[in-house]
């Protein structure tokens, strides 16, 4: 995270509110946003889910990856008071309506791996909790 008061931070939020595309970056921009979102349009997925499909990822920057996700409105988190309690993940409206755009980045790395002969891709199927919603 940027510290508030930094003259970066202040160049790229008035960058943001004039540049579409910045703005866009700013809600989607870490290492993991993407693959966290790619996993998660298949349906509801539990925290477990996500460190089971991403073993690289600790703990800690899950957490403030999906924390950043939930406040830009992209994720929503259902937590059930239950022991040991249970947090579900979910895209949002607006977090659905990114998927064509990750879709499309989709073919096109897998399109980029076969022509530097890279292995069959492992992210088109993601691990979920649940079936997908219908």
């Amino acid at each position: 995270m940027r510290k508030l008061t930094s003259r970066n931070f202040e160049n790229e939020q008035q960058l943001a509110e004039s540049c579409p595309m910045q703005f866009a970056l700013q809600l989607i921009s870490g290492r993991w946003k993407l693959l966290l979102l790619w996993y998660v349009h298949s349906g509801i997925i539990r925290f477990s889910g996500f460190k089971q499909t991403i073993p690289a990822i600790t703990t800690k920057m899950l957490s403030q990856q999906l924390r950043e996700l939930e406040a830009s409105g992209l994720l929503t988190r259902t937590i059930y008071p239950e022991m040991p309690p249970r947090v579900e993940y979910a895209l949002t409206d607006k977090g659905r309506s990114l998927i064509p755009v990750l879709a499309q980045l989709n073919s096109w790395g897998a399109e980029q791996q076969q022509l530097t002969n890279q292995p069959e891709p492992r992210c088109n199927k993601p691990a979920s909790d649940k079936p997908a919603a219908e």
